[in-house]
């Protein structure tokens, strides 16, 4: 098996490895967990060789078996070692009430436990309740644009940036070449087991047709502000009846896939949170280019999913910005850090410059502030903010 290390993840980890906790690696199906926990154990082998490791991968079949709490106790228990115990366990919302196994082999104090899961709602409810403190989650993501040069074994340039930007980050792309065809076949293949085993499977939908609409709705519309009313009214005019709070809730769960990120709006010092009307980006650029094709129209909406994308990798909290007719693509928060984003294509216009500029002028505190575009002219400055290519913005990690 050719395994790339994702170093940004295995920096997160280290510091928790033999630690009493349970370390959750979460995010989207195919982004790379199972992958992860192979880096975690060749870590941890290559450290402690008489550690004793176990393996558990619900994708499987081999562990077809192991289907609730009690099975998956009995199946580790059956693995005695007199040394310490690394444990396992891949894609662990497939197993029914397994927070009650992780609580079980928590409180024995010789195990180390690390777990995955495609559903952002694997630390909430019972398990937050039972573990109380005794977890720590790590959000893994598609392909950097970093990691996707590495993986691909490409040279930083324009041209494949461009490929980054049509094709996305999908650690498994490495397999194919990237051509339009072949690659979207694969991502339309993603696409499905996602809707089918995280969404569709799993909340018991009845209308699977309604689900993909409402996918391809979503990639038409990145960056666009969306609510389950305004969706029920376009519905509405297209002679289909759906009411907003079922919108609403399939929006939900495709969030809960780590399919699409739901992005409120802020007040500009990102205190203040709007309740109505939001924003939606995709997991990964790929998968949205595959539902609706990769159009040269579209670039503003490829753009800023990207950015927005390099922000939540670099582990910042995103909101959008918004004071009275005034709105900052992204206000990113990090360690009581803040910085202030505007996206768009070409600075080529007069009135997009004082557009994207002179909203970030008014502005009045010293925080960073960039206008991030795809002009050849970058990393200038102007009244203090910074204007940089995509690409230099997204080849480093923002502090």
């Amino acid at each position: 098996m050719q395994i790339i290390n994702r170093e940004i993840y295995l920096k997160q980890i280290t510091p928790f490895i033999g630690k009493n906790l349970i370390k959750v690696i979460t995010g989207q199906r195919r982004t790379g967990k199972s992958y992860l926990l192979h880096q975690i154990m060749q870590k941890i082998k290559a450290e402690n060789p008489k550690i004793k490791i176990i393996n558990i991968n619900k994708e499987d079949f081999a562990f077809d078996a192991i289907k609730n709490y009690s099975d998956l106790i009995n199946y580790v228990e059956k693995q005695k070692s007199k040394h310490n115990i690394a444990l396992f366990i891949d894609e662990i919302q497939e197993i029914k009430n397994f927070e009650k196994a992780l609580r079980h082999f928590l409180i024995k104090e010789n195990y180390d436990i690390y777990c995955t899961g495609s559903n952002a709602s694997l630390l909430s409810g019972d398990l937050a309740t039972l573990l109380s403190g005794r977890s720590i989650e790590i959000e893994m993501f598609a392909l950097s644009y970093p990691e996707f040069l590495i993986f691909h074994k490409l040279d930083d340039n324009i041209e494949n940036f461009e490929k980054y930007l049509v094709y996305g980050g999908m650690p498994n792309l490495i397999h194919f070449p990237l051509n339009d065809e072949v690659i979207f076949n694969y991502l339309k293949n993603v696409y499905n087991t996602i809707i089918v085993r995280d969404v569709i499977e799993r909340y018991n939908i009845r209308n699977a047709v309604f689900l993909r609409n409402l996918s391809k709705y979503l990639a038409d519309n990145v960056g666009s502000l969306v609510s389950g009313k305004r969706i029920s009214d376009y519905l509405n005019s297209q002679q289909i009846k759906m009411s907003p709070a079922i919108i609403i809730e399939y929006l939900s769960y495709l969030c809960n896939a780590y399919f699409v990120y739901q992005v409120r709006r802020s007040d500009l010092k990102g205190k203040k949170i709007f309740e109505i009307n939001k924003k939606y980006y995709f997991n990964d650029i790929g998968l949205r280019n595959s539902l609706v094709g990769y159009k040269a129209s579209d670039i503003n909406k490829i753009l800023e999913n990207v950015v927005f994308n390099h922000l939540k990798i670099s582990g910042h909290r995103v909101t959008i910005g918004k004071d009275r007719n005034k709105e900052i693509d992204f206000v990113a928060q990090k360690n009581n850090e803040i910085m202030y984003i505007q996206v768009c294509y070409r600075l080529d216009e007069q009135s997009t410059i004082e557009r994207e500029f002179g909203n970030l002028k008014k502005i009045k505190n010293s925080y960073p502030k960039y206008v991030i575009s795809m002009d050849k002219t970058s990393k200038t400055t102007v009244e203090g903010i910074k204007h940089l290519h995509i690409k230099d913005f997204c080849n480093y990690i923002v502090k």
